[in-house]
This record gives structure tokens, sequence and C-alpha cells, in this order.
């Protein structure tokens, strides 16, 4: 299956809450029409499968992943030693691409995801061109010179950017203080919906 290419501001449409990070998200505006030829005008009522697969479908475009991965990502969460729901987001979180995005050094996980593809992204100075790379606690994240002149990167740098609390960030340089909990994902997700989703 290949990655959804196309807006970003569908997506949102279709789940009903904001996935992007642009001001001019529909989402912003009420009365926000779902996406369609025909919108509204047909309502029915949600399955519990089909609240199921929407949250689902939800957190798959939050952060950017395909189904495989998302599954593969489900089982690694499901064999672990604790709560499942947590585990997931922690996979979730310490995805590099992810990373480099809540440190604030970008704007978008797309534009993250972009930046980790062409290279441009060092992990305890080594270069990682893996989006999907699973940080762990004490790793070092930096871009390289080039990406610094790239003018999204120096535009986010200019801005005050809270970073969550188990990160920090000096500039253009952010560390991985710890590995993230589910408290550390402040979005509106209800994993037990994931979770009920893949155990049917």
């Amino acid at each position: 299956m290949a990655r959804y290419t196309g807006s970003k501001h569908k997506l949102c449409r279709r789940e009903g809450i904001k996935l992007c990070d642009s001001p001019k998200c529909p989402i912003e505006r009420k009365g926000v029409i779902p996406p369609g030829q025909h919108g509204l005008s047909v309502r029915r009522r949600k399955s519990n499968f089909g609240i199921q697969l929407r949250e689902k479908q939800k957190v798959k475009a939050m952060y950017g992943i395909l189904e495989r991965q998302f599954r593969r990502y489900f089982k690694t969460a499901l064999q672990a030693t604790g709560n499942t729901g947590e585990k997931l987001f922690q996979i979730l979180e310490s995805r590099l691409d992810n990373v480099v995005y809540r440190l604030g050094l970008v704007s978008s996980r797309r534009f993250a995801r972009q930046l980790v593809n062409h290279g441009l992204v060092k992990v305890n100075d080594k270069k990682v061109d893996i989006p999907s790379y699973e940080v762990g606690a004490g790793d070092v994240i930096a871009f390289k010179d080039r990406a610094l002149k790239i003018e999204g990167v120096q535009k986010s740098l200019k801005e005050k950017a809270k970073t969550p609390s188990w990160l920090t960030r000096q500039g253009p340089v952010g560390k991985v203080e710890r590995l993230p909990g589910r408290d550390d994902v402040q979005e509106d997700i209800q994993e037990q919906l994931i979770i009920e989703f893949y155990s049917r």
C-alpha cells in the first residue's frame, strides 16, 4: 500500500480532529463537512467496528504510518510486559521522525520524515535515514549543517516550541531524557478502541 500523499486537510475532516499543524486547517472552523460527494447528506449510526476503525485510522494518519507497520507495532506492544496501549504509544512516540517533530525542530511530522529520508538528521553524531528508527534514552538528535540552511527549519528554530518533559532541547540539538509514557501523549486518543479492533 502506498503512503498517502493527498491533502492533509482531507484527513483532518475525515477524522473530525486536527491532525495537521496548519493554521488554515478547516477543523478550526465550525460546521466542517466530512470529505466526499455527499458530505453530511447521509448520516448513519456507527457500529462498534466503525468506531474502532476510525480511531485506528486517526492514529495512523497522525503518525503518518501504513497498516502493515502499525499492525507490527501493535503485535510488539501486545507481546511486551505491561500495558499494551502505553507500550504502543511508547513505540510510536520513539520514532525518529516523531522525535524531531516533538522537539520543535520542524513544524510537522511529514517535514521531519522528509529530512530523515534525505539523510539530514543525526543520532549520536551518526546519520540515520530511517524515519521509523526507534530512539532510546540518552540519544542526542541533531541536524546536519545542510538542514540548518533550510528555510522551514530556520523558522521552527526561531519559534519557542513547548518541548515534552521526556525531551530537552538546546538550539538545534535535542536529547531523549527518558522513554515517553502514555501521559506524554496529549492528543485525544482512545487506545482501548484500537486494542479492541485488533483483538476481534
